[in-house]
């Protein structure tokens, strides 16, 4: 038989899974700027976008799961 998880637990294990989204896409946007100037900008540029990417999935993702209360 399957535990069951609370809401509160659902949203603390989401939380540690949506933070190293995050970590992980602003790593890759530094390390394309840091490439944009150490090597080439069309290298640097492809990695950059690959964090903004990650980063929009991380957004799509908290909108899609959590209501935003204003």
């Amino acid at each position: 038989m399957k535990k069951r998880l609370t809401e509160q637990q659902e949203f603390e294990i989401m939380k540690l899974v949506l933070d190293k989204f995050l970590w992980i896409g602003f790593i890759l946007m530094l390390f394309g700027v840091y490439q944009m100037f150490a090597a080439s900008f069309l290298f640097g540029s492809i990695w950059f976008i690959a964090g903004v990417i990650l980063l929009i999935l991380f957004i799509i993702l908290i909108v899609r799961e959590y209501e935003v209360i204003k």
